[in-house]
């Protein structure tokens, strides 16, 4: 393990975020959360581990899951999705797909993300799944992975169901992991558009998260409502570059449901800025490679490396510890090799980085070696 101590530029001291709670906002949704998309770090909170059903915010994990399996090439846009008479069947909300019709899977994200399309999921869950069964089986998998402590899905749609619920805190957590799937946004961002069927008729499309229209910034994610569920939203919104993921849940009617989002959002932009600590483009340092065509390589943060901050803070002042294994060719670009600790002023690991190589290391020939061994020779004379 080679360690390698790189000082970034001297900021001020840091000064831990501080957090809205309770009613500070006076919401009248039941539970609340306002997170930063990028560090996680919780920026209000209200009621944020209470299990309550979810409604169609499920389908932020049935998109999820769609997308994995997009970016994992199990699926592509212009796939052919055969629907079944069960999803035909679906009761809900829905764009009235018929059984025995033929529809690609762009076409069928698009409702589940403009439309909340409960026909639409359940045909995405069987022809990625064979069943909405096995789909349910690995939305539970999936929210496992995730460490979502307190959520169980009963269906990929959110119809009311004893066993379906969710946390805002859970909730915040799965929109974080989806929106590291950007291309979703091209769907959620979207406020109508028009679906059309195999014989030639149009279903118009309107965004159930009005907010998309109405409130600059916010390009996702899901809204839900059933009896149960009362008014749920999950939305994000982006200014310059800070990302915020908000939920509301059990609104008391969707004009609440819309005013608490644009509560928190307004809250967030206006008492938060993202501090870029350290570029993902900015080379970390050189890492030795072994029997490789190159004897050292530049290595990156995966990602950008950021501090969530109140608008008046200082940037802090930070080191990264490099931890990274022997890198032995040959490595493809974009592989991570390795981590990077975060370290404030006073020694305390803040968080931990992804570590990659940016260029393809091949393998040493044997000129390779003899012009190493001829350059080790010579170095020595």
């Amino acid at each position: 393990m080679k360690k390698i101590l790189i000082v970034i530029l001297a900021f001020s001291c840091f000064i831990p975020v501080v957090k809205a709670e309770g009613d500070s906002l006076n919401l009248s949704s039941e539970s609340a959360i306002l997170m930063d998309a990028e560090s996680g770090k919780i920026l209000y909170e209200k009621n944020i581990d209470e299990q309550l059903p979810m409604a169609s915010m499920t389908k932020i994990m049935s998109m999820l899951l769609i997308m994995e399996n997009i970016e994992q090439g199990n699926l592509a846009y212009e796939d052919k999705v055969l629907i079944s008479e069960n999803a035909s069947g679906m009761g809900g909300s829905q764009v009235f797909l018929q059984a025995q019709e033929e529809y690609t899977v762009n076409d069928l994200l698009k409702c589940i993300a403009i439309a909340s399309a409960n026909d639409a999921v359940v045909a995405m869950a069987e022809k990625i799944s064979g069943s909405v069964d096995a789909f349910v089986e690995l939305m539970n998998k999936r929210a496992k992975e995730l460490g979502l402590k307190n959520t169980h899905f009963a269906n990929p749609h959110g119809l009311d169901n004893e066993n379906h619920y969710s946390t805002a805190y859970d909730m915040a957590l799965m929109a974080k992991e989806l929106l590291k799937h950007e291309d979703i946004l091209k769907y959620t961002s979207i406020y109508e558009d028009y679906l059309t069927k195999p014989d030639g008729s149009q279903v118009w499309l309107v965004n159930t998260n009005r907010l998309v229209r109405f409130y600059d910034g916010v390009d996702g994610l899901k809204t839900g409502y059933t009896t149960d569920a009362g008014y749920c939203l999950t939305a994000t919104a982006k200014k310059i570059d800070l990302r915020l993921i908000s939920v509301v849940m059990k609104s008391p009617s969707a004009e609440e449901r819309s005013s608490d989002t644009s509560t928190l959002l307004s809250y967030g932009f206006n008492s938060f800025k993202n501090n870029v600590i350290y570029s993902k483009d900015k080379v970390l340092g050189k890492v030795p490679v072994e029997k490789g065509k190159i004897e050292e390589v530049d290595i990156y943060l995966k990602e950008d490396a950021t501090e969530i901050l109140n608008i008046t803070e200082k940037p802090g002042d930070y080191t990264f510890n490099i931890k990274v294994d022997k890198i032995t060719s040959p490595v493809k670009a974009g592989t991570i090799v390795g981590t990077a600790e975060i370290i404030d002023s006073n020694g305390n690991i803040i968080d931990e980085a992804e570590v990659i190589v940016k260029e393809n290391i091949e393998a040493a020939g044997f000129f390779d070696y003899l012009k190493q061994s001829f350059k080790f020779i010579t170095s020595g004379i």
